[in-house]
């Protein structure tokens, strides 16, 4: 399948500390072998470049050392294609960057990235991911785990630790890397710690990513570090921006058709409003059920207000104590659930729930957060809020109580996102319990 022939020459590898270089498990660890179908200069590179209609031979190309991108393995090889029957109606090649890339959480997303079950059974993918100095002998297992699964789609896995050299050319970037809060650690603390993180992953973004990638926030506060993201990312529309609230929806789905006695593809427009915390507004006025009004099925209202409410907004909590751990595989879930949302068109009278940059909302929330809201796709990758929604008193004041955390949180961030001195004046505690 590759492009070019080889006669591989070996010799000791010499490698820098700033370099991420790894080598094929076909071979001696010890030992590095080298292409030469062709002469090229010192830091040279295959790569195949193919237009619409025809095939081009491989393009010789000199990079920067600096600037390399680092493949693995068997994903070193350049594949044209094209030239296959099998794969010549396939997509173009689409790169996903994905950080914290050697956690539990990623652990199951990349699996469904590869397989085609994110994307499509005609859509190839090269995956490049960010791991940290720790973690780097970790992400080389993920990648060898990665080649020993032979997935078709799968054309491409670099791995790096850092963003400017992995996030080159993504054109979604699944941002889950971030630091779980220790035992005594304030919430302000996190919150400048991994605003840190995000403030550097935007500006990485804004200099070398796609001018129209898509990232999703799941790293908590995902709400606020998605802000401080957006914020240092200037070149990319803030439209582009995700925090990840769609597990909250998922959670809200499940406890509605347990209630209600049906299975969950019974449970439509459901909206989490607001902040990824225990203020977060899990909706059941505008939700339904069978295509009937949930308050109108579910004749327990406070029920709803109440038990219901709760059992959402603490779900994780519940989970840990359960069985110790946190909900990484509910969450790879809802991380496909949402890129879906943005790439297949949302059925009739539906909607879903993202974290979105809050301007220009019909809602009457303040403006410059990153707040849930329910929103529609036609499959582009781009979506519009919904406006035919409805409000009560109790809403309202679930959303304000939100609403007042996030701004909150804002300021207690604002020396990373421009917009001056850092005042904190948290109005509480409400970190979900997986975050501790």
């Amino acid at each position: 399948m590759a492009v070019t022939q080889f006669n591989p020459t070996c010799s000791k590898p010499r490698l820098h500390s700033s370099q991420l270089s790894f080598l094929s498990r076909t071979l001696p660890r010890h030992r590095l072998c080298s292409f030469a179908p062709l002469n090229r200069p010192q830091h040279a590179r295959i790569s195949c470049s193919v237009a619409p209609n025809e095939v081009q031979v491989p393009a010789v190309k000199t990079l920067d050392p600096k600037s390399k991108a680092e493949c693995y393995g068997v994903f070193c090889l350049t594949y044209d294609l094209r030239a296959e029957e099998e794969t010549r109606s396939w997509k173009k090649l689409i790169n996903v960057a994905v950080s914290g890339a050697a956690g539990m959480i990623a652990n199951h997303l990349l699996f469904k990235l590869a397989s085609g079950e994110v994307f499509g059974p005609d859509q190839p993918v090269a995956l490049k991911l960010l791991g940290s100095e720790r973690s780097i002998q970790a992400l080389e297992g993920v990648a060898m785990e990665l080649e020993d699964s032979l997935f078709p789609l799968l054309r491409e896995v670099s791995i790096g630790i850092d963003p400017y050299e992995v996030f080159q050319d993504a054109e979604w970037a699944l941002l889950i890397g971030a630091k779980p809060r220790g035992p005594g650690m304030e919430r302000a603390d996190l919150l400048d710690i991994n605003g840190q993180i995000y403030a550097a992953q935007g500006r990485a973004l804004n200099a070398v990513a796609s001018r129209n990638v898509k990232v999703i926030v799941v790293g908590n506060p995902c709400n606020t570090n998605a802000l401080i993201c957006l914020k240092n990312a200037p070149n990319i529309p803030a439209k582009n921006f995700h925090a990840l609230t769609r597990l909250d929806e998922n959670r809200a789905k499940c406890q509605l058709a347990l209630k209600a006695g049906v299975f969950y593809d019974k449970v439509s427009n459901v909206t989490i409003w607001g902040n990824h915390s225990t203020t977060q507004v899990p909706d059941f006025l505008n939700a339904k059920i069978d295509g009937v009004p949930v308050k109108e099925v579910v004749k327990d209202h406070r029920w709803l207000q109440e038990e219901f409410t709760e059992k959402v907004q603490k779900r994780g909590g519940a989970l840990i104590q359960k069985w110790g751990r946190s909900s990484a595989a509910s969450t790879s879930v809802s991380i496909v659930d949402a890129i879906r949302s943005l790439v297949t068109p949302t059925p009739e009278g539906d909607w879903f729930s993202s974290g979105v940059y809050s301007n220009g909302n019909p809602y009457g929330i303040s403006e410059g957060i990153v707040f849930s809201m329910p929103c529609r796709s036609k499959g582009d990758g781009d979506y519009e809020l919904v406006k035919d929604v409805i409000f009560d008193d109790y809403l309202r004041q679930r959303i304000a109580k939100t609403e007042a955390e996030l701004l909150a949180e804002k300021r207690c961030v604002a020396h990373l996102t421009g917009e001056g001195i850092a005042v904190c004046d948290l109005p509480g505690d409400t970190m979900l319990p997986g975050e501790m």
